[in-house]
């Protein structure tokens, strides 16, 4: 049997800024983009649209901010607690910005930070696995301790992130792994931190990738 190969802290680190990076540079670059038009066309009309521009893309650079801050971030300290309610205004922030429509179904109760940031990983899982658009559906049941997390993933070619079944568990060992990548491990990360197990299965055309309190 082969050794388990695990990534470094420091690896881990890097990959997740990485991760956090990617997200924010788009609409950065276009509020950038939309300075520079205002500094070489002085039309009403060009200025309008470079307003629009930017507060369009300074909007998606905030909601894909606050979203890193929960789904990544410390968010408290040791044994605190997150509405759900927050987990949901922050992911549907996040999904504006995405080819995907979104919808969520949970209570608004206080869940532990690291079930809320798991469920927040799974639904950047569950968009991944559909890259050409369509519908996440997420559905919370069951208690706020022994919680079951359900991501339907519909759209045209969707499909299991790549190495899902390898790196949730976390082990890297035959897997390039990069920012993208990086998600499904750090997920298991989460899953194993809370007590919670993660499974991705195909049915029908549709992936669904489901949470629950491990064995």
């Amino acid at each position: 049997m082969s050794e388990r190969v695990e990534l470094e802290a420091l690896d881990l680190a890097a990959l997740l800024c990485s991760r956090v990076c990617h997200d924010i540079i788009s609409p950065v670059g276009a509020i950038i983009n939309g300075l520079e038009v205002l500094d070489e066309d002085g039309g009403e009309e060009m200025r309008e649209f470079a307003f629009d521009l930017i507060r369009r893309s300074a909007n998606q650079a905030s909601a894909k901010l606050q979203f890193a801050r929960l789904a990544f971030g410390a968010a408290g300290s040791t044994g605190a607690e997150i509405d759900l309610s927050d987990a949901e205004k922050v992911a549907t922030g996040y999904m504006e910005g995405e080819k995907a429509e979104f919808s969520w179904q949970a209570p608004r109760v206080l869940m532990a930070k690291n079930r809320v940031k798991l469920l927040l990983n799974l639904v950047l899982l569950a968009t991944a696995a559909v890259p050409r658009g369509g519908k996440v559906d997420v559905v919370v049941e069951g208690e706020a301790d022994r919680p079951v997390f359900t991501l339907r993933a519909s759209g045209a070619s969707a499909r299991i992130p790549p190495a899902f079944e390898k790196l949730v568990p976390g082990d890297i060992a035959g897997v390039t792994i990069d920012a993208q990548a990086v998600q499904a491990y750090y997920a298991g990360a989460l899953a194993r931190a809370c007590g919670m197990s993660v499974v991705a299965v195909l049915d029908d055309a549709d992936v669904v990738i489901k949470a629950a309190a491990g064995a």
